[in-house]
């Protein structure tokens, strides 16, 4: 009998998870844990945003809910930026880059795929402020397949019956729409030691329609609501040894919120930086502790990190949330260019 329930118990959820796919979900953005790792989809305002180097390639892969579906859901991500026009405007430079997420919800009965284009402005003030302004837009298209979809009322009290009609009718089987971000940064790096910037941003300011029903049936117009969203971190150099990178970040759209928190650590294997060891600890508020660990190689970074669930949906996945890897490449146009310009985050 309990084997019996709890196959009950993992089937209802199946259906929850599902039918959210397909009516809840679109409202939710394609997000990392490692937002810090994906900087064009954390504010336009970051684009050709370069610290230490004049471009950037990465790619961002979350596996999420492993343990409870038998299909996760997968999001990727590969994106680039660059600095332009630095020796063409005084003390201040363009930024322009572009990002391509992917997402496949369970199954592959939900697919989104986005492309984004971004250019942004930075501005220097003084010798040791930064202002910066960007924005992006770009196609977003959903697709869906209901023959993979199941429904509440498709459950024969063991299973879910595809051969059991639904009531529920799905009048576009995808969608497309234009979309667009707007950003502000702000950086402040007062010595060689210390660095600190922080943004907001919002997000869908076109509010765009996104549904795979008919709005003249169901009355409902379904327009995404903006998403609102900040983030702060520092960078310290204790040490020749040590580097300490505490952050957070604060999204909230159409009343739900989430906020992260946590400090990863650079630690100086090499002696000269060029190998280094990155360990942290975050938390995102009332869902999960994200654990990190990782290296940077010169320029080449990879970070790996784990959710670990900590709300009541743990009682199902065993704390199995998800898993993340990044990878980012940032370089110089030229050889030698890294010693002809400043540098405005501590380094080793």
């Amino acid at each position: 009998m309990n084997r019996k329930l709890n196959h009950i118990k993992k089937a209802l959820l199946l259906s929850v998870l599902s039918t959210a796919a397909v009516i809840t979900l679109s409202a939710q953005d394609l997000h990392f844990s490692q937002w810090y790792n994906s900087p064009l989809s954390t504010n336009p305002a970051n684009t050709g945003f370069i610290p230490d180097a004049d471009y950037r390639l990465g790619v961002n892969y979350r596996n999420q809910w492993s343990s409870v579906m038998n299909v996760p859901y997968k999001t990727y991500s590969v994106w680039g930026d660059a600095q332009v026009f630095r020796e063409k405007i005084y003390s201040g430079w363009m930024g322009l880059g572009g990002m391509i997420l992917r997402d496949v919800a369970g199954s592959g009965a939900l697919t989104t795929t986005k492309a984004y284009a971004s250019v942004a402005y930075h501005q220097m003030i003084g010798v040791a402020h930064l202002l910066s302004v960007g924005f992006n837009a770009g196609i977003t298209n959903k697709r869906i397949n209901q023959h993979d979809l199941r429904f509440p009322d498709q459950f024969d009290g063991y299973f879910f019956n595809h051969n059991i009609p639904s009531s529920v009718v799905i009048d576009n089987n995808h969608v497309n729409y234009l979309d667009m971000q707007v950003g502000v940064n702000y950086a402040y790096f007062p010595s060689k030691d210390v660095y600190i910037n922080m943004g907001v941003a919002a997000w869908h300011l076109n509010r765009p329609r996104e549904s795979f029903f008919d709005a003249d049936v169901t009355g409902i117009d379904n327009r995404i609501a903006p998403r609102y969203t900040a983030f702060a971190n520092a960078i310290l150099k204790t040490s020749d040894e040590w580097i300490i990178n505490p952050m957070g970040y604060y999204s909230h759209q159409a009343g739900a919120s989430e906020y992260v928190l946590g400090m990863n650590a650079h630690y100086n294997l090499s002696g000269d930086g060029e190998l280094q060891l990155i360990g942290g600890l975050f938390y995102r508020g009332g869902d999960a502790v994200i654990p990190q660990v990782g290296f940077q190689w010169k320029f080449l970074r990879m970070v790996f990190s784990y959710d670990a669930t900590t709300s009541g949906m743990k009682n199902f996945n065993q704390m199995r949330g998800a898993f993340e890897f990044s990878l980012i490449a940032p370089g110089h146009y030229l050889p030698n260019s890294k010693e002809h310009r400043q540098t405005l985050c501590p380094t080793f």
